[in-house]
């Protein structure tokens, strides 16, 4: 049992994280989807992680994560960084930039229960080679997997959310934590939660961060870090209505990234590319390209303000989301509208 002992500077920053982070999720899915009942909370994702597997290079990349992280438990916090929400690239960068002694710290107590091979010892004394290989297997395994139901993540995070939201609003703080998880519990001024390791902390004055994922595994997970929020991922069942990538017909056509950007700028109205990086869940640069793309197409179109673009859908784009049927609203309602999510500000 982990028990924070939480000051009025970490109660009065308690939020949800803004998005997903790409490489910590991935990572966390590629350690769990083996186990049935995590598996049971995002059906689709697991069977897609099946799949992949079949594939020589995803099989590979699967092989190498399993062999370097633990079946199950604690990871290495370094894995999970708090930096590089933007992608997987920048993930990968801020996990390239842990100091050598931080890496060789936590792989070897994340090995304490694990026999030694010549790779994990290069990988505990942080050998570049090595880090690469990690690296290279991660990025593999985000394609193969993660990136087709990526959309679906993030509207599943969003509903819940919106409902924790709710529940904060009209019942307090103390009814927030009641309802994250069994594992998590508020003993007024200590927040208890039943993790992969135990002890006695103080808080950093930096806040709480809240994540839920269908990914996390059994047990919630925590990372304390001084100078930063403490960072606490919970596990939640992913929700029914976010409907695969299969049985959408905008999504099979431009690309399921894609619909849900033209989707986004439909619901919202005209949204700055930063402002859209953070409505889709993606990062800046992938925000602009799927924008660029969707230009040429002629199904929006774009305009400068100060420093920013802001993009507008066309009436080819509207045309293009109503469908055969003219109605908007009946022919493609996504999670987030169906949850009552709010547009995201600047």
């Amino acid at each position: 049992m982990l028990r924070l002992q939480l000051g009025s500077a970490d109660l009065c920053r308690v939020r949800f994280a803004d998005r997903l982070h790409p490489v910590g999720i991935a990572l966390l899915a590629g350690q769990w989807l083996r186990d049935p009942t995590v598996a049971a909370m995002a059906p689709t994702l697991a069977e897609r992680a099946a799949a992949a597997e079949g594939t020589a290079a995803a099989q590979a990349a699967t092989a190498v994560l399993r062999h370097l992280l633990p079946d199950r438990g604690r990871l290495p916090d370094f894995v999970t960084p708090f930096d590089g929400l933007e992608s997987v690239e920048a993930g990968l960068e801020a996990i390239r930039a842990t100091p050598t002694r931080r890496v060789r710290a936590e792989v070897t107590l994340a090995y304490a229960d694990t026999s030694a091979s010549p790779l994990r010892r290069r990988f505990a004394a942080a050998d570049p080679e090595v880090l690469d290989l990690f690296g290279g297997a991660v990025r593999t395994w985000c394609d193969a997997v993660l990136e087709p139901h990526w959309a679906e993540l993030v509207s599943a995070y969003r509903q819940q959310v919106t409902s924790a939201s709710q529940r904060l609003a009209q019942h307090g703080l103390a009814s927030l934590f009641a309802g994250l998880h069994p594992g998590i519990r508020w003993r007024d001024p200590v927040l208890e939660i039943r993790t992969w390791w135990d002890g006695d902390l103080p808080g950093t004055g930096h806040g709480i961060i809240l994540l839920p994922s269908p990914l996390a595994g059994p047990r919630p997970r925590v990372l304390v870090e001084q100078g930063y929020p403490i960072l606490l991922v919970y596990p939640v069942v992913m929700p029914a209505g976010g409907a695969p990538a299969d049985d959408d017909a905008l999504g099979r056509l431009l690309g399921v990234t894609r619909a849900l950007v033209l989707r986004r700028l439909a619901t919202d109205g005209g949204l700055t590319t930063t402002v859209l990086s953070r409505a889709v869940g993606i990062s800046l640069s992938s925000a602009s390209e799927h924008a660029r793309a969707l230009r040429t197409a002629g199904l929006v179109t774009s305009e400068r303000e100060g420093g920013a673009v802001r993009h507008h859908l066309t009436a080819l784009g509207l045309g293009l989301l109503r469908g055969p049927s003219g109605d908007l609203g009946e022919s493609w309602p996504t999670p987030n509208q169906a949850a009552g999510w709010p547009p995201v500000l600047p």
